[in-house]
């Protein structure tokens, strides 16, 4: 595990992680709540709904239900809590939610925070994108870093991650924009996050394990990959969010080479993984003793015909088959990243490696299948 920079303590003053009871951002109140480097006057969240992953009440994390996809409901929690800092975490997951869906939270949302914010005098902005704004699912990443292109909607094949790089270029254009030139802006990219209370890669993992099917291989496995522990992208967040503080206390813009307001930024755990690899991990931290000779592997383009047949067959039935093409070409595809701008400018550095990483996030899941057991017994 690396350790933390050796930063002095800062307060970030008044924060509200929009999102903090969702997968990141309750990850995000809890380092701002127990980091040893970072301090806040008032940690404030808003989310749709605020009944899970809250904090103790001995930590005084003040809770607001809001929607952010209307101004009139989110801009009087933006007047009462007068936050400096806003970290905002709010979309739909990856393949959970429809096109419209999309739409509403991620862009239209997005321009209701930065709305709110500029009305009430936010000074600094953290938006939640994603890596996958210069991927268009077929090529391959390789060391990719912020000059590489987001990938223009003709040619984005998942509207999650266009929506996601529409929200993007709204907050950076915000940053120091006539309308509120004193708010400044930064977008954090991470890169296929994990952990506990993960409600998508985890859990599906796990859930092969549990049904015996380990012995399938989507692709020769011959394809680095980044997947992120969730820390260490709350992490990266507080560092950026300490960073615009840190700017706007100063009476003069920083150079271009030096500047974190505006930009945008990769975090990754600095690990690039073989993809099969990383799920062999999880599957040993679930107890799996079994290495690679029963394994049947199923070659890309075979796989991607399978699963064409696969999604026709099951269109007809009105079903979505187990095995698709996307599928496919994500496990197969090659994506990892070069994150030495936000180690040079935000000083980030992953706090939790990968496989410490693997065995917290499986050890929740195992735990909270523990109690699940326990509460059917009693």
């Amino acid at each position: 595990m690396a350790p933390v920079p050796s930063l002095p303590k800062k307060s970030l003053g008044k924060v509200l992680v929009i999102g903090g009871c969702g997968f990141l951002g309750h990850h995000i109140v809890s380092l701002l709540v127990t980091s040893s480097s970072t301090t806040s006057s008032q940690i404030s969240v808003l989310d749709l709904h605020t009944t899970r992953n809250r904090r103790p009440e001995s930590d005084n994390v003040a809770y607001f239900d809001g929607d952010i996809t209307t101004l009139s409901s989110i801009l009087p929690i933006f007047e009462k809590v007068k936050p400096d800092v806003v970290i905002h975490t709010a979309s739909p997951t990856l393949a959970g939610g429809s096109k419209a869906m999309y739409q509403k939270v991620n862009v239209e949302g997005t321009k209701c925070v930065i709305e709110a914010c500029q009305k009430t005098g936010v000074t600094a902005l953290v938006y939640t994108s994603s890596a996958s704004v210069i991927s268009d699912n077929s090529s391959d990443l390789i060391n990719a870093d912020e000059r590489w292109p987001v990938i223009p909607p003709k040619a984005q094949t998942e509207y999650y991650s266009q929506t996601k790089a529409e929200a993007e270029a709204l907050v950076l254009a915000a940053n120091r924009a006539p309308a509120s030139p004193k708010l400044l802006t930064v977008s954090i990219r991470p890169a296929t996050i994990f952990g506990p209370s993960d409600v998508q890669l985890i859990p599906a993992m796990i859930n092969v394990y549990r049904n015996g099917q380990t012995g399938f291989q989507l692709g020769d496995n011959q394809n680095l990959f980044d997947f992120t522990y969730v820390e260490n992208v709350a992490h990266g967040h507080l560092l950026a969010a300490r960073a615009l503080s840190a700017t706007s206390q100063l009476n003069i813009k920083p150079l271009d080479h030096e500047r974190v307001d505006g930009e945008a930024f990769f975090i990754t755990n600095d690990s690039p993984v073989y993809f099969w690899d990383f799920a062999r991990m999880v599957w040993k931290a679930c107890g799996s003793t079994l290495g690679t000779e029963h394994v049947w592997v199923i070659g890309k383009d075979a796989g991607l015909a399978l699963g064409g047949l696969l999604e026709w067959g099951f269109w007809l039935v009105g079903r979505t088959p187990k095995l698709t093409r996307r599928q496919v070409r994500y496990s197969s595809m090659t994506r990892y990243y070069d994150i030495s701008k936000a180690k040079k400018l935000l000083g980030y550095a992953p706090i939790v490696g990968l496989q410490e990483g693997i065995e917290r996030a499986v050890g929740w899941f195992m735990e909270e299948a523990k109690k699940e057991e326990e509460k059917k017994g009693q």
